[in-house]
C-alpha cells in the first residue's frame, strides 16, 4: 500500500486551515451582533431601574399628600402634641387592596404620638428645623419592601422637630414597573430576531460583489494571466485586487522567464545532442581504426559537454528553488568553505599550467548559508576563471574580513570588456571573441546564489593588470564576528 508523503511546509497550512478556520461573512457577522447581544443585558437592567422610578412618581405624590395632610392635622399645647385625625381619615389610609399603609407621628421626645409603630425610626437631621422638606426612603416592614414618605417639622421653639411617616408597600409599584418592563422589552424580543434576519440578508447582499468575482476569476482560462479592471470591483477590494493583478503580472513575468529559459537550454542541449549524434553515425560508417578512435574521442568530449551543460542546469535550478526555502540555512565558515573548494581545483589549474593560490582573511568568516549552494558558487567562479585564463597565468581566491566581509577572484585572464558586464551574469550570454567552451550559465548560477545569501556581486579589472577580479561582499552585520589570531594571542597574555 503507498502511503503519500506530505512536505512540512504543506501540512503546517493543512494544520492552520484547520486550526483556524476564517469566514469573513461570519466574522462580519460576529463583530454587528456580539455588541448587540452585549447590550441587551445592559438595556434590560436600564430599563428595569428606570421603570421603578417612574412607577415610584404617582405613588410618591399621593404619599406625600397624605404626609402634608397629617402635618396640618398635628396640634401642639405647649410641650404636648396631639393629632386630631377622624375615623374616615384613618380608614382613607388604610383603605388600598393591594398594599398596605402605615402612618405615625412622633413627638419631640420620640414618643409615639399616633399611628403605627412599625415603622423604623430615623433621627433628625441638623438643618430639620430651617429646612422642613418631604423625603423619602426605602425600608423593609415585616420583611416587605416599603416606600417611606417622612417630615420633620419644628412644633416648639428649643425642642427637637415632630417626626411624621407615612409608609406604604411597594406591590402597586412593583406591578406598574412590571407592565412598564413588559411594553418595553416584549417587542424586543421580536425585534432581535427580526434585526438578526436582516443583518443575515444585508450582509448576504452585500457580499454578493465577492462572489460574482469569485466566478469570474473561476471562469477564467488556465493561461489568463490578464489582470481583473478594477472599476469593476467594490471600492472596498480593489486594494486586494490591486495586489492580485501585482502578483499575476509577476506570476506571467516568471513563466515568460521559465519559457525562455526551457527554449534557450532545449537550444543549448540541441548542439551537444545533434554533434553526438553525427559523431556516432560517422563512426559506424568508419572502419578505420585510428580514426574510429578519433570519432570515439570526440564523442566522448560532447558527452562531457552535455553532462556538463546539463549539471549546470540543475544547479540554477536548484538556486532558483533555494529562494523559497530560506530557512534551511546554517552557519557555514566561508573561508574554510573557500580553501576546500580551491584546493578541489588545483587539478584543473595544474592541467592547463596555471598558478592557482588562496589567500585566506585571517580569522574565520561564518554566515548563515546553504554549504552545497555556496560550495557550487565558488567553483563556478575558480572554474570560470582558470577556463579563461590562457595557459601559463595566474588566478587567486582571496578573502577579506575588514568593514565588510569579501571573496575575490582574480586572475590574468582574456578579461570583460565595460560593455559586456551587465550581461555576463544572464543566462547562457557568452562574450564575444573567445573560444573557451562554456554554456554561459556559470555566472548565471554564481548571481542566483548570491542573491540567495544577500550578497553584492561586481565584475573588475585586475589591479595587477590584465584580467578580471570579480567580487562578492556579504552583509557581515548580520553574522558572527570572530577576532584575528594576533588578537587572540594578545588576550590570551592579558
Amino acid at each position: 500500500m503507498k502511503q503519500r508523503n506530505e512536505s512540512p511546509a504543506s501540512a503546517a497550512i493543512t494544520d492552520n486551515q484547520r486550526v483556524e478556520p476564517h469566514s469573513l461573512f461570519g466574522e462580519i457577522l460576529d463583530w454587528m451582533l456580539a455588541p448587540l447581544l452585549f447590550l441587551w443585558p445592559i438595556s434590560i437592567v436600564a430599563t428595569n431601574h428606570v421603570a421603578n422610578q417612574i412607577a415610584d412618581l404617582p405613588y410618591d405624590h399621593q404619599l406625600r399628600a397624605n404626609v402634608v395632610a397629617i402635618v396640618r392635622l398635628v396640634e401642639v399645647h405647649g410641650t404636648r402634641i396631639s393629632v386630631s385625625l377622624p375615623g374616615a381619615a384613618r380608614d382613607m389610609l388604610s383603605a388600598d387592596e393591594d398594599d398596605t399603609t402605615y402612618f405615625q407621628v412622633i413627638g419631640t421626645h420620640g414618643e409615639l404620638v399616633i399611628g403605627d409603630s412599625d415603622i423604623p425610626h430615623i433621627d433628625a437631621p441638623g438643618d430639620a428645623a430651617e429646612q422642613p422638606t418631604i423625603h423619602f426612603r426605602n425600608v423593609r416592614i415585616h420583611n416587605e419592601e416599603t416606600r417611606v414618605a417622612y417630615q420633620f417639622f419644628p412644633a416648639t421653639p428649643g425642642q427637637p422637630p415632630v417626626l411624621v411617616q407615612v409608609a406604604e408597600t411597594r406591590h402597586k409599584r412593583e406591578q406598574l414597573a412590571s407592565r412598564i418592563i413588559s411594553g418595553v422589552l416584549l417587542p424586543q424580543f421580536a425585534i432581535i430576531p427580526l434585526a438578526v434576519m436582516l443583518v443575515w440578508l444585508g450582509l448576504t447582499r452585500g457580499l454578493a460583489p465577492l462572489k460574482r468575482l469569485q466566478l469570474r476569476i473561476r471562469r477564467r482560462q488556465p493561461d489568463d494571466l490578464s489582470p481583473i479592471m478594477l472599476r469593476t470591483v467594490p471600492e472596498e477590494l480593489r486594494p486586494v485586487i490591486a495586489a492580485f493583478n501585482d502578483m499575476m503580472a509577476r506570476l506571467e513575468d516568471n513563466l515568460e522567464a521559465q519559457h525562455r529559459f526551457i527554449a534557450a537550454a532545449a537550444h543549448q542541449l540541441k548542439t551537444p545532442l545533434t554533434g553526438l549524434k553525427t559523431q556516432t553515425e560517422l563512426a559506424l560508417q568508419e572502419s578505420d581504426c585510428l580514426q574510429l578512435h578519433d570519432y570515439l574521442q570526440r564523442i566522448s568530449s560532447g558527452v562531457d559537454r552535455a553532462a556538463h551543460l546539463t549539471y549546470q542546469l540543475l544547479q540554477l535550478a536548484r538556486a532558483e528553488a533555494s529562494h523559497e526555502n530560506v530557512r534551511t540555512m546554517d552557519p557555514v565558515d566561508l573561508q574554510a568553505l573557500a580553501h576546500e573548494v580551491t584546493a578541489h581545483c588545483v587539478p584543473r589549474a595544474l592541467a592547463r599550467n596555471i598558478d592557482l593560490g588562496f589567500e585566506e582573511s585571517g580569522s574565520p568568516m561564518i554566515i548563515s548559508g546553504v554549504t552545497l549552494l555556496l560550495r557550487e558558487m565558488i567553483d563556478n567562479l575558480v572554474d570560470n576563471a582558470i577556463k579563461y585564463t590562457p595557459v601559463g597565468g595566474r588566478v587567486t581566491v582571496r578573502l577579506h574580513a575588514t568593514s565588510a566581509w569579501s571573496l575575490e577572484v582574480e586572475d590574468t585572464g582574456i578579461g570583460i570588456v565595460k560593455e559586456d558586464r551587465p550581461r555576463v551574469f544572464e543566462r547562457f550570454y557568452r562574450a564575444l571573441g573567445t573560444d573557451a567552451e562554456g554554456s554561459g550559465l556559470g555566472l548565471a548560477i554564481v548571481r542566483e546564489i548570491a542573491e540567495l545569501h544577500r550578497a553584492s556581486i561586481e565584475v573588475l579589472d585586475n589591479p595587477d593588470g590584465h584580467g578580471t577580479l570579480i567580487r562578492l561582499v556579504f552583509d557581515n552585520s548580520r553574522y558572527i564576528h570572530y577576532p584575528s589570531p594576533a588578537a587572540r594571542i594578545a588576550a590570551l597574555h592579558q
